[in-house]
């Protein structure tokens, strides 16, 4: 007789919690820069914005501090983190070796039907470039990189890529404008690549793609530095005389 235990893939998805849905609105609001770098983080207003109490809120503050979206800053509050230069610049080479590989096994196991939507998101990229919509930009071309890795049919390559993917678009989105048309360019050759089953020019087009990404936000943080959050304020005792 087989046991319950024993049977595989029997457990019903948990639904989010109030706070886990609370810390990816947050997150989405950073991402889309509708909080930026350095902005005081208000508990009361994040709440009444979101619907919510300020208690899921603090602690949605507090576990995106332990992740580094939030600084929290004893005796001022929260802020939104200022990414340096350096860890942005760490996650977008990691994220090129992930993603270079992701599309040189996408050039050997991408079927048509998957070619068809990558071919679709590339179109529906381009007429937000067109119409000026950055943030529809940026989301798309977040959807088509997914695409790219669930197409490379690796599994381990894919779960490692979505962990970086929010972070990346957070990265991108002060350099989608000026890459532009470009970077949409460059995701067709990828597409044509992939449904020739050219694995090395696949590759190839994306490594280079990624780098260009890397650069653009190299560029983009020297030409426009982001001022830092307020320094922790230190906070002088009032001394009291002893009686004698």
């Amino acid at each position: 007789m087989m046991l319950l235990s024993d049977q595989a893939g029997a457990k019903i998805p948990r639904p989010a919690t109030l706070r886990e849905s609370v810390i990816e609105a947050i997150q989405e609001l950073i991402v889309s820069s509708q909080l930026k770098p350095g902005q005081h983080l208000v508990e009361s207003e994040l709440a009444q914005l979101l619907g919510v109490s300020r208690q899921p809120v603090r602690e949605a503050l507090q576990q995106l501090s332990g992740e580094g979206w939030v600084d929290l800053h004893p005796g001022q509050g929260a802020f939104v983190h200022v990414p340096t230069v350096e860890e942005a610049d760490q996650l977008l080479a990691v994220r090129a070796l992930l993603e270079t590989e992701s599309a040189r096994l996408a050039a050997q196991h991408a079927s048509e039907e998957g070619v068809r939507r990558l071919r679709e998101l590339c179109s529906r990229g381009i007429q937000a470039v067109e119409s000026d919509d950055t943030d529809a930009a940026v989301a798309i071309n977040s959807d088509l990189h997914a695409l790219v890795t669930a197409l490379s049919g690796n599994k381990v390559l894919a779960e490692l890529a979505a962990q970086v993917a929010r972070r990346v678009r957070w990265y991108h989105t002060p350099v989608a404008r000026q890459r532009g048309m470009t970077s949409w360019r460059e995701h067709a050759a990828l597409i044509d690549a992939i449904e020739a089953g050219d694995e090395r020019r696949a590759a190839e087009i994306m490594r280079e793609h990624t780098e260009s990404t890397r650069a653009s936000y190299r560029e983009q943080r020297a030409g426009e530095p982001i001022e830092p959050a307020p320094k922790r304020v230190r906070r002088r005792r009032t001394r009291t005389s002893s009686a004698n």
